[in-house]
């Protein structure tokens, strides 16, 4: 709960500053200190990037009445700007999670040398 909490807000805060894949930098150091296991570490790496990004998504979605994702949902044809927040949400949880797992896988190796 405590990584889930701490990758939200790093993550959101390292956006501030850096492009998409600062998000991946944020998973993998956090991975590498907290060590979880490896089905967890992508599992909660997915799940926080997921909400921090489909949550975003919907903000924007939502502040300028759908204009945006409606037309990036017919740029790429996938019909529904609804669509569009969830593969932003599933993109930003799948970076996250393997950052996360390849950080926690690190540091269990280390460990054990």
């Amino acid at each position: 709960m405590i990584l889930l909490i701490l990758l939200i807000i790093t993550a959101y805060l390292i956006n501030l500053v850096l492009p998409w894949w600062g998000i991946a930098i944020t998973g993998f150091v956090l991975g590498f200190q907290m060590k979880p296991s490896s089905g967890k570490a992508f599992g909660i790496g997915f799940l926080a990037l997921f909400l921090l990004w489909s949550g975003q998504a919907l903000y924007i979605h939502l502040a300028n009445d759908g204009v945006l994702s409606t037309r990036i949902a017919e740029m790429l044809g996938a019909g529904s700007p609804i669509l569009v927040i969830l593969i932003t949400g599933i993109v930003g949880g799948l970076v996250s999670g393997l950052a996360v797992l390849s950080g926690s896988l690190l540091g269990q190796s280390i460990n054990k040398k």
